[in-house]
């Protein structure tokens, strides 16, 4: 059994430290998989199996190795004025860099400089202490003492205030980014009206117990999944299936959290608790989303391993050899600070991941729920699509196409309907509900229904038996034809072969569209796998302009056609809904499972989740993580770009140590504002 443990973190200062934690800890032996937010100042960790409170104590200790001024608790640390604070440290900064730079005083940038960047020195000086060189803090201190130490008292004191600006504004920044993102996904409701002795009382929705009554008002959010008691409703399930459509509950339907109760007041008793209910699993999922890492993210963690000690190593060498020759000393040194100052890849380290959580946030709230980063960044290169047929590009249920009538009975053709409506009432068989349209005005009586086969019982004095060949054959009533396939049943009248009804299993209304579409984002090959037989799967592909299909599959022979499409077509996803659609979901590179009926083993097995029966909702997800895919890409040529030329205009003497302070964390905050432009996007259009 695993073992699950989280903390709260201060002074986690740097998201590059934060992904070096993460990378560590998920190298510990036993380690299942750890995760540190750096938004939230969290760390979460999974053992594979339990450990005791020495193993836990341990990764702590290995966290601090990392960043050695953290501090780590079980318990939420009491919020601070933090804003407030820093902008005090920053209007009194700048108060003392203006008086330095009009009187013409240059001693007093020193206490600008002091304000505005002990918290950096101090924590320059921990680390060091702890042989932690390549740090962000540690390169910025040297910078600017080493502006000090050349005679540039003004510039080491305006890189170090417009670096405190910067920081300030990009953790704001970051953490506005990661609000914006779960506000999308407003699904939990903290309080509960619970009735106790036939009173409404306001309590924790974490304290409500299952199988408690509780009431939700017009207007209000259902806190608890559970199942109406009393009253009827309109529910608005935005929120948590994308559908804009509201949707009528009554007595005895079930309801979940998260959705809205528009008009009526219920009186709903719980089937789940507050951790296992709908709108808290939607929530967790999406945040534990970002322990799939997109490969994207992990190219980027990797890179910022070698990108700082390279910039360091090329600023020393920018240092020495040019100074050697030319013996301009002073020059040479100014030179390489700027490299410092552009050292850290903050940039890419925090707006790659914030791109990826802001696209499954997006995607969640349109009903998706993509399960990692890593599948949100394959959707985007997607080239095969392959759909399980019934229930997914199929509603799974059966209409009435054709009735042929034999040369053998006298019978009309309205009694015959008749007749097999009135017997297939009895069957709980889907292809039963295809005769709900018609009338069935007679009584049925002596009723045998075969397994597998079809239905018999006395109608309106009469033997009437209903099925496919197999149960003709056995009851020895010869057919007038052989055509047989899934969606025929054959009718007898005392034993006389009367006439054959062909079912059609209907499309969705939107499949046609969603395959032109799907065409139109680049999907090249898009395939049926299915288990009905031939005939039928072959009627269904050519209507939908599908490239092929296999019919009659087991589900084990699903898995296996699956694989062998998957090696000559690597970049492919898998649609489908059903029990026997998990294995195929679970061996795909991505699985997705379709529909708010699909099965819990497919809900498992899959990566994402799609929870109502849109199939557009397959289109947004596309076009979701095209866009996605696209804004990671322009923060990475846009953090990279900005670096390589203040780099280069820094080594031809062009930039200044204050144009390298935007070109850290002034390109950090635009990309973090970049990546929230994925929720402004709009799919349908």
């Amino acid at each position: 059994m695993t073992d699950k443990r989280s903390w709260n973190v201060q002074n986690l200062d740097c998201a590059a430290c934060a992904a070096t934690i993460e990378e560590k800890l998920n190298k510990v032996e036993g380690i299942k998989q750890a995760r540190v937010d750096y938004a939230k100042k969290q760390i979460h960790v999974q053992s594979m199996e339990n450990r005791d409170d020495a193993f836990f104590q341990s990764l702590i200790a290995e966290a601090k190795r990392v960043e050695p001024a953290l501090k780590v608790s079980a318990q939420p640390y009491k919020k601070q004025h933090t804003s407030l604070r820093m902008i005090i440290r920053i209007s009194s900064s700048v108060l003392f860099f203006a008086l330095a730079y009009f009187l013409d005083t240059p001693w007093l940038f020193l206490p600008s400089y002091l304000i505005a960047g002990y918290t950096v020195l101090l924590k320059a000086g921990t680390n060091l202490l702890h042989g932690k060189v390549f740090d962000e803090k540690f390169l910025m201190s040297i910078a600017t003492l080493g502006a000090f130490a050349i005679g540039e008292t003004g510039e080491a004191s305006a890189v170090m205030l417009l670096y405190l600006i910067g920081e300030f504004f990009q953790d704001r920044a970051v953490e506005k980014s990661r609000n914006a993102v779960m506000e999308v996904l407003d699904l939990r409701a903290d309080e509960t009206r619970i009735i106790r002795d036939g009173k409404p009382e306001m309590v924790a929705s974490e304290s409500v117990a299952k199988g408690s009554i509780i009431r939700v008002l017009a207007g209000e959010k259902i806190p608890l999944d559970g199942t109406i008691l009393r009253g009827s409703s309109t529910l608005d399930m935005q929120s948590l299936t994308g559908e804009s459509l509201p949707q009528n509950a009554k007595e005895g339907e079930t309801v979940l959290s998260g959705s809205v109760n528009l008009t009526g007041v219920l009186d709903i008793q719980t089937t789940r608790v507050y951790e296992e209910s709908t709108a808290t699993k939607i929530l967790r999922l999406v945040e534990e989303s970002s322990s799939k890492k997109a490969h994207t993210e992990q190219f980027i963690t990797t890179f910022a391993r070698y990108y700082t000690p390279f910039v360091v190593f090329f600023a020393l060498a920018l240092t020495i050899i040019p100074s050697l020759l030319t013996g301009d000393w002073e020059t040479w040194i100014y030179r390489s600070l700027v490299f410092l100052v552009v050292s850290c890849p903050c940039a890419l380290v925090i707006s790659v991941p914030l791109s990826y959580f802001a696209g499954i946030g997006k995607s969640a709230s349109h009903g998706i729920l993509v399960k990692g980063g890593n599948y949100l960044e394959a959707i985007s290169t997607i080239d095969t699509m392959v759909f399980d047929k019934t229930g997914t590009l199929t509603h799974g249920s059966f209409s009435l196409e054709k009735m042929v009538v034999t040369g053998k009975t006298t019978f009309a053709e309205t009694y015959l309907k008749e007749l097999s409506a009135s017997l297939e009432r009895q069957s709980n068989h889907p292809l039963a509900r295809a005769f709900d349209t018609l009338d069935a005005p007679y009584e049925a009586s002596n009723i045998q229904e075969i397994s597998g086969k079809g239905i018999s019982a006395l109608i309106d004095g009469k033997q009437v038996t209903a099925g496919n060949a197999a149960l003709f054959a056995s009851l020895s009533i010869p057919l007038s034809s052989d055509n047989e396939d899934e969606g025929t049943i054959h009718l007898a009248v005392d034993s006389i072969h009367a006439a054959s009804f062909q079912l059609k299993d209907t499309i969705r209304p939107d499949a046609k569209q969603l395959i032109k579409a799907l065409r139109a984002h680049g999907v090249k090959q898009m395939l049926m796998l299915s288990g009905d037989k031939e005939q039928h799967a072959k009627a269904i592909a050519a209507e939908l302009g599908l490239d092929g299909y296999h019919a009659e599959l087991l589900p084990d022979q699903k898995q296996e056609y699956l694989a062998e499409i998957e090696r000559t077509n690597p970049h492919l996803a898998y649609v489908g809904d059903g029990m026997n659609d998990a294995p195929s979901l679970a061996a795909s590179r991505v699985g997705i499972a379709m529909g708010s009926k699909a099965s819990d083993a497919a809900i498992e097995s899959a990566d994402i989740v799609i929870q109502s029966e849109e199939l557009s909702k397959l289109e947004k997800l596309v076009v979701i993580s095209k866009k996605t895919s696209r804004i990671v890409k322009q923060n990475i040529t846009f953090a990279l770009g900005i670096k390589g030329i203040v780099l280069v205009m820094g080594a031809l003497g062009y930039a200044s140590m204050a144009l390298a302070v935007f070109a850290d964390t002034g390109v950090t905050i635009i990309a973090v504002f970049n990546a929230l432009r994925i929720l402004l996007l709009r799919p349908s259009r």
